[in-house]
């Protein structure tokens, strides 16, 4: 995020805050995160749409929508690709590419 001055902005105490000139911004929403053990794993998931995280054009799997937030995590050993974890910015559906 970048503040009217052109310096870039940082997330302090709930809000956005400009280091040059002083400025602030309250961010859109909280993320909160669930863990689960499966099986000796972590799982995570999002749960709320979080309007810091970021957006990608994929299709939803339940309704079609082209545009999710999505997160990247990593779930399984260092030597194997990461998790992105997807929620649909229309319906709220949550999934996982591995």
């Amino acid at each position: 995020m970048f503040c009217s001055c052109g310096s870039m902005m940082f997330p302090k105490d709930g809000k956005y805050v400009c280091n040059s000139c002083g400025a602030t911004k309250d961010i859109g929403g909280k993320a909160e995160v669930i863990k689960t053990d499966v099986k000796e794993k972590e799982t995570t998931v999002i749960t709320e749409n979080v309007a810091t995280l970021p957006k990608t054009r994929i299709p939803c799997p339940e309704c079609g929508h082209t545009e999710a937030f999505f997160v990247i995590r990593q779930t399984r050993a260092a030597d194997e690709p990461e998790t992105r974890i997807y929620r649909c910015c229309k319906c709220n559906h949550s999934w996982r590419e591995y």
